[in-house]
């Protein structure tokens, strides 16, 4: 926009009533300029966190009743539909302000919201894109409605263009419409799309400096600024708390694959702030695995391995090189398009950096200087993440690191040892259970990799595939002669919410199937939504590769291992908590601390006594209560230390106990035996 045109839209003008055919001027602010005047008044340009306030309540929150969404879809594209279609060969700007006017009034008359509005505008038929895009633009620059505008930068999502960028970066910053303003930038300026989001999500003092200084930055430049480069410093040194998407705007905002090949100072903080960017944009414990939205994944892997050799021989830094190569080995990583052989050259680059004589010392266990100050220039531990301790004070696996040690040692030979080689030449099939860095608070996957490929990420992407003991220990991978239908994998927010990853696994003559998959759609990304086809897999080598991932208990610890045991014994053992009646919730190793196994138990309230009848009712023996009433259910949670004694030992305690005394009266539903 030009300096008249952004006055005109900064000036507010009334105007008598119009027609509907007519083109009016408009009676306030468009959203565009009300947002930028907003902008021009914060100090240094800042990005307001979490938004600005829309002028007015928006339509949309009326109380007018809300339409079911396939009526108001349909409702939506027949108002909006024969305005796509080009008006005449010669059409003017006159043209596009008509047709943005008559959608003002249009939707003014529909109970549609901005989801109705996305969903449509994606699927409308564009009979000519010039035309739409400069409907867009009209929206999205003088529009004054919410869902106007939203149509605006749903076309633009479709069809914008460089020159749009300054309108969408300043709308994004509305608070309702900070999220299709990036959807739209997403599509044509990565690094300015993830500024938007930052400058709305982030929080915490470290991000939102690191906010101000790229928004004070005319090209985001961040290695050409002093203030910009100390305080993605400062962001990097904590990168291991950040969540995925956080992770991931952030690499994108800066750069960060160019500053890695740019950096002229050789900067080890920025090559380990690199590496615990990419661990964290590789999880699936919240969502979706967002380094397969990264567009820049493949470029950022290779620039840091390039430069992985510079970092300082500490235990922290050898885990996140560790956990970069785990990624690129069994992980999400597998999925991005690379080029034949450059993801192998990859991971023998990382191996060849953690061979090094000082580096095989760590895992050895003698991690020496690894005190959390790095050395040099590495000034990049991290108390609140853990690093540089070993386990934070999160993580709970002692100061000294220990557990960390033995991690590293397990899952390098598991990646880099004999085992690893068969495991390349293995067939189709590959269940692998991964155990990531400590210092993460969920640190225990089943991968599954169907001809190479991580199965969970790619057909469901809402969470991680569920743990090796309800998949391994239960045996439900095996199959039968029945067929039994399996849940892999579970939404992160449970699956009535977002729906989980079912497959039906059946032994069919000398093969076995897995076909008949029930799953929401995948969340948006850059794999495209496929159907899942009918995996047919030799009988025998299924049956040896289930039974060798069932009997692998080498990426286990002592508290896993007793877990496990516990588990075991419950389940082959059922009387031992039916007499107390009380049943297994989950056992395992607690989120905060892997050196605790959590034992959490299911149990009926026991009443006082003359309150309650026998059974679980109430009123049976003359107590107060109705006849038939169910007494209630409490949940027990016990946490057994691993104390050094063997797994075996600890594990056969723990059952003799729940065969001799009541876990009610284990503390109460929590603490230590």
């Amino acid at each position: 926009m030009n300096a008249p045109e952004e006055r005109a839209a900064l000036t507010p003008a009334s105007t008598p009533t119009a027609s509907p055919t007519s083109v009016p001027s408009a009676p306030a602010l468009s959203l565009y300029a009300y947002a930028l005047r907003l902008h021009r008044a914060e100090p240094g340009g800042r990005l307001p966190e979490g938004g600005y306030a829309l002028p007015a309540p928006p339509g949309r929150r009326s109380r007018r009743t809300r339409a079911p969404w396939k009526a108001a879809c349909a409702a939506l594209t027949e108002a909006l539909a024969p305005l796509m279609a080009v008006p005449g060969t010669a059409w003017t700007g006159a043209d596009t302000d008509r047709a943005a006017h008559r959608i003002h009034l249009r939707l003014a008359d529909l109970s549609v919201r901005e989801g109705h509005v996305q969903f449509v505008v994606a699927e409308l038929p564009l009979e000519d894109e010039g035309w739409a895009r400069a409907l867009g633009r009209c929206l999205t620059r003088t529009g004054t409605g919410v869902m106007a505008v939203c149509v605006g930068l749903a076309l633009l999502t479709r069809l914008g263009e460089p020159e749009d960028v300054p309108y969408l970066r300043t709308l994004g910053q509305l608070k309702d419409l900070a999220g299709h303003a990036v959807r739209a930038l997403d599509a044509i300026d990565r690094p300015t799309a993830a500024l938007v989001w930052l400058g709305h999500y982030a929080s915490g003092p470290e991000l939102r400096a690191l906010v101000d200084a790229l928004a004070a930055v005319d090209d985001l430049s961040v290695g050409d600024d002093p203030s910009a480069r100390s305080r993605l410093d400062a962001v990097l040194r904590k990168a291991g708390a950040v969540r995925p998407e956080t992770a991931r705007r952030v690499a994108e905002a800066v750069r960060l694959a160019d500053l890695l090949r740019e950096d002229d100072a050789r900067d080890a903080g920025l090559v380990a702030g690199a590496g615990r960017l990419l661990r964290r944009m590789s999880s699936v414990n919240d969502d979706r695995a967002e380094i397969l939205a990264c567009p820049v994944a493949v470029g950022l892997f290779e620039a840091f391995v390039v430069r992985a050799a510079e970092l300082p021989p500490t235990l922290d830094h050898y885990a996140t090189l560790l956990s970069v190569a785990l990624e690129l080995h069994s992980g999400p990583s597998r999925l991005l398009e690379w080029e034949t052989g450059r993801r192998e050259a990859l991971l023998d680059g990382l191996e060849s950096v953690l061979s090094r004589s000082a580096c095989r010392a760590l895992p050895d266990g003698e991690p020496a200087e690894d005190s959390g100050s790095g050395s040099g220039a590495d000034s990049d531990s991290d108390s609140d993440s853990g690093f540089g301790s070993g386990f934070g004070s999160g993580a709970g696996s002692g100061s000294d690191g220990q557990g960390r040690v033995e991690w590293a040692r397990s899952t390098a030979l598991r990646l880099f040892g004999r085992d690893a080689e068969r495991a390349a030449s293995a067939g189709r099939l590959r269940i692998e259970a991964t155990v990531l860095d400590p210092v993460d608070p969920y640190v225990v996957e089943t991968r599954i990799l169907i001809d190479g490929l991580p199965l969970v990420p790619a057909a469901f992407g809402r969470g991680p595939a569920h743990s090796p003991e309800y998949l391994l220990d239960s045996g439900r991978l095996r199959a039968t002669g029945e067929p039994r239908e399996v849940q892999l994998a579970e939404a992160y927010c449970t699956e009535g919410c977002c729906g989980a990853l079912h497959v039906t696994i059946r032994r069919d003559g000398d093969h076995v199937v897995w076909s008949d998959w029930r799953r929401p759609a995948p969340p948006l990304s850059l794999l495209p939504a496929r159907e899942l086809p009918e995996y047919r897999f030799e009988a025998a080598a299924y049956d040896a590769e289930i039974a060798r991932a069932e009997n692998d208990h080498s990426w286990t610890w002592p508290a896993r291992r007793a877990a496990r045991l516990i588990a075991a014994g419950v389940r082959d053992r059922p009387d031992l908590l039916t007499r107390w009646d009380a049943e297994p919730y989950w056992i395992g190793t607690d989120f905060r601390n892997r050196d605790i196994v959590a034992v959490s138990l299911r149990c009926r309230a026991r009443p006082a006594a003359g309150e309650n009848g026998r059974d679980g009712k109430n009123g049976e023996n003359g107590g107060d209560g109705e006849v038939g009433e169910e007494v209630p259910w409490q949940y027990v949670m016990w946490h057994i230390p691993a104390d050094g004694t063997a797994a075996e030992d600890l594990a056969a305690a723990a059952l003799r106990r729940l065969a001799t005394s009541d876990p009610r009266t284990y503390g109460g539903g929590g603490g230590s035996w």
